[in-house]
């Protein structure tokens, strides 16, 4: 019955491919993965030097050889934790530990007094602090998270964080009085720098404050978490319990505004509305929509992006949410459903691209490894195996295919052929396949926090 049931489940996946592969060309392509990976992965280690004063993981490729990044070591450190579980000794594991905190340590060096952290760091030229760091981006809120993820893996000990907890704090601090919509509860990218997904419509060339970006607001729910679990860890309950209902308020902002019933879909929102006034227009006595004046306090945009599938694996979405996101735009090929992957855009959206560019790179429909994962992981924690298979399996494709053709991995790919797209040697967080690899092959696998 077993057997009967597993060529059932290849056969559905052949299928709902278009593509031929079986599951002996998966499996061949599992082992090119694993065996690349294995033999590259320290080619992200780097030592200290220059403003970096600790090791610290790079994202790999000569383009960003000296760099130390936010979000990329964060989801690099969780896939070089499934490499050393599934091939590291303990000497192995002890080396990696400190380029693992180094990155947490470079960058809360970097915290200024009033909570500002860089995007990125490089270890040359000289690194100041910007004149006015209130009107630009600065570190994803994901550092919480890369250091709960590193303390849990110490059995909870937090002790090697004490004394820079309240850097935590201020950066967290900066996020909460500066880049939060009081009236949605929202927070906010200050300009389209960095963001992530560097071009994605929502935000890219979109006026200052104005992007209640889904993408952010899941990692600061996630950042919430991540900080009272560290304040736990060190004994700090009242100030712990701060934080979850931090969490706690910013999940129910995001569901009352984000959450498209329509659509069935998690959307970014346009904070830049006019404030109401009582003030009369000029000339006169007359005060302008006195009578009924807005009672909405963002607008809902309604562009695809690949980041509305983050409420699953931020685990704020509902079942009856989670399943409408799944059946109306996972599955969806006209959309973001394609041969090797999620489109980083809806291919039904005008701004629809596949170009290769650098700043900005692009993410107006190529796949990226990144959102693969995030999407993959999603479906997993709202149990939908079957897709999170499909999904698996393409990005194992994906990624075994250039290892057999080019000997590495690129940044990001065309979404139909596969084809990479820029940036030969990207390591980063395309790692995250063995994460994939393993939940598929039934395996142990790593989480992030």
């Amino acid at each position: 019955m077993r057997k009967v049931i597993t060529l059932f489940l290849v056969a559905i996946t052949i299928y709902s491919f278009g593509q031929s592969e079986s599951e002996q060309d998966i499996q061949k392509y599992c082992s090119i993965t694993r065996e690349h990976i294995y033999k590259d992965y320290k080619g992200m280690y780097r030592e200290a030097k220059g403003n970096l004063k600790y090791p610290f993981i790079s994202p790999g490729s000569d383009a960003y050889s000296t760099q130390l990044w936010d979000w990329d070591s964060w989801l690099s450190n969780i896939a070089l934790r499934q490499i050393l579980l599934e091939t590291g000794n303990d000497k192995d594991k002890k080396e990696a530990m400190k380029y693992e905190q180094g990155c947490i340590l470079n960058f809360l060096s970097s915290c200024t007094w009033d909570g500002y952290m860089p995007i990125v760091i490089s270890t040359e030229g000289k690194w100041e602090r910007p004149s006015d760091i209130y009107n630009q981006n600065m570190h994803k809120p994901v550092l919480a998270q890369h250091a709960a993820f590193l303390t849990k893996l110490n059995n909870g000990d937090a002790e090697w964080l004490r004394e820079k907890f309240y850097d935590f704090q201020r950066f967290i601090n900066n996020y909460r009085n500066y880049f939060k919509n009081k009236p949605t509860g929202l927070f906010y990218w200050q300009t389209d720098y960095a963001i992530g997904g560097d071009n994605d419509p929502c935000t890219f060339f979109r006026p200052p404050k104005s992007s209640g970006a889904i993408y952010l607001n899941c990692l600061m729910y996630k950042e919430f978490l991540a900080m009272a679990y560290l304040a736990k860890q060190l004994n700090q309950e009242s100030l712990a319990t701060e934080y979850l209902q931090d969490a706690e308020t910013l999940k129910a902002a995001i569901q009352k505004n984000c959450w498209d019933e329509r659509d069935g879909f998690y959307y970014s929102v346009d904070l830049n509305l006019l404030p109401i006034t009582n003030k009369p227009m000029e000339g006169g006595d007359f005060i302008l929509h006195c009578n009924a004046p807005r009672d909405w306090d963002c607008l809902i945009q309604r562009i695809e992006v690949w980041s509305g599938f983050m409420p699953l694996w931020a685990g704020i979405a509902d079942k009856d949410q989670a399943k409408r996101v799944v059946e109306e735009h996972y599955k969806i090929k006209k959309t973001f459903n394609a041969d090797y992957g999620i489109r980083t855009l809806s291919k039904m959206e005008k701004m629809y691209s596949v170009k290769a560019t650098g700043n900005p790179s692009c993410w107006l429909g190529p796949v990226w490894g990144v959102s693969n994962y995030m999407v993959w992981h999603g479906l997993v924690k709202y149990g939908y195996i079957e897709e999170a298979r499909e999904l698996a399996q393409k990005t194992i494709l994906l990624f075994g295919k250039d290892f057999e053709k080019n000997g590495a991995l690129h940044e990001y790919y065309e979404p139909e052929s596969g084809v990479p797209l820029l940036n030969k040697g990207f390591q980063n967080w395309n790692y995250l396949v063995l994460n994939m690899i393993a939940w598929y092959e039934g395996k142990e696998f790593i989480e992030e926090f």
